[in-house]
């Protein structure tokens, strides 16, 4: 027997209003983008200038110190960082097949593997440069998302008013909970994640100079920029500096394998619990599936906003669920 499926108009309607509502997300995703990076940087100011406004300062005033007190620290580290850190890529890259062949892992690897490895490395140098002018270049971007962002630090303490005119006084209740649970997870997450690179670069920076290990700032930033991967990170950042280490001596590179040891225990016993004591929740698997999913999708920008993403859902997730 034939049995004749109907489909109601109601859903027709819903199916079409979905997909034209992803299609029209799609094609104003760099408008989202900025206002979801507006977002993040709202939370990670706003507790900076809960802080400023208490001490009577007013509240645009306590956002313009803020801006001016960060992205100037910020400027100031790209300035002193950037001249060197492209003179010592640029070394590294060059010197790159003698440290290999000093270090014996030559006689153990694939020719063509590291042929490739070493044309990868020599574009590096130029690839730091290029993605400098591209910050500058797209500096209409970072200026909208920082007025997007001043102004939604300007309104967030008259958000739950506005809140109650929109949902009704019991509904904004439950909305602005939700919101400040957002806050407190992204924004901690954030500073947090930001904390933990800085440690995590200086720490191995200051390891690499003692040890003698050439190329130390480059070293050190790729291990801070790779502690955003959570476990396999830290393993891969170290690798170069345990080659370079074994070019200098055997002695090197076995300390060299140490340092890396002590840092990742060190990130999982202190770092980590000290600065993630309200921590996200997030599973390490879910982040690596986030991140290669972020990748996949749109490059560093997709990894940059996978894991706010991921919590995001998260939360909203474990609210419907507690609703029920």
């Amino acid at each position: 027997m034939i049995r004749k499926v109907e489909i109601s108009y109601k859903t027709i309607v819903f199916t079409a209003v979905f997909v034209a509502s992803l299609w029209f997300i799609y094609s104003i995703r760099d408008i989202v983008l900025q206002l979801f990076a507006s977002l993040l940087l709202m939370t990670i100011l706003n507790p900076i200038v809960k802080k400023l406004s208490k001490i009577k300062i007013p509240r645009s005033l306590s956002i313009l110190v803020s801006y001016v007190v960060i992205f100037g620290l910020f400027g100031f580290a790209i300035g002193i960082l950037l001249p060197p850190l492209v003179e010592q890529t640029t070394n590294l890259a060059n010197n790159l097949p003698k440290y290999l062949s000093d270090s014996g892992i030559t006689k153990y690897a694939n020719g063509d593997i590291l042929k490739e490895i070493v044309s990868q490395l020599g574009t590096v140098p130029s690839q730091v440069i290029k993605a400098g002018f591209s910050f500058f270049a797209n500096i209409l971007n970072i200026l909208t998302v920082l007025i997007f962002a001043f102004y939604l630090l300007l309104i967030r303490d008259k958000f739950d008013k506005n809140l109650e005119s929109i949902f009704g006084k019991e509904k904004s209740l439950d909305v602005s909970k939700i919101i400040d649970e957002l806050e407190l997870r992204l924004g901690g997450w954030a500073r947090g994640q930001l904390l933990l690179m800085l440690l995590v670069g200086i720490s191995s920076y200051i390891g690499f100079v003692i040890l003698g290990i050439p190329f130390a700032l480059p070293l050190a930033l790729l291990a801070g920029i790779f502690e955003i991967v959570p476990y396999l990170g830290p393993i891969v950042a170290s690798i170069p500096a345990i080659i370079l280490g074994f070019s200098i001596s055997p002695f090197v590179g076995g300390a060299s394998i140490g340092l890396a040891v002590l840092i990742q225990q060190l990130e999982n016993y202190v770092f980590v619990p000290k600065i993630m004591e309200k921590s996200t929740g997030v599973s390490p698997i879910i982040i690596l599936l986030a991140l290669a999913i972020g990748a996949k999708l749109a490059g560093i920008t997709g990894m940059v906003m996978s894991i706010p993403i991921v919590i995001i859902i998260q939360v909203l997730l474990q609210n419907r669920f507690q609703e029920k």
